[in-house]
């Protein structure tokens, strides 16, 4: 996932996205607790993935506040 695709997205498309990658977090989480994760290093990329979403979402109200 790059930025640049992200930042082509609309705010509420970001929130989804943000949303969805939260609950791949938690469910990650709970497979690693319970030693069924098979996949670790996708423990990191969906962390970083929910920081570049709430970057982008973060520059977007910025740019809508400084507009305004």
């Amino acid at each position: 996932m790059d930025a640049k695709e992200l930042s082509s997205k609309t705010p509420d498309q970001l929130r989804d996205e943000l949303l969805a990658l939260k609950k791949e977090a938690f469910n990650l989480r709970f497979q690693k607790a319970t030693g069924q994760l098979e996949n670790t290093a996708r423990i990191r990329q969906v962390r970083r993935d929910v920081a570049r979403v709430s970057t982008v979402l973060n520059q977007k109200a910025a740019a809508a506040a400084s507009a305004e």
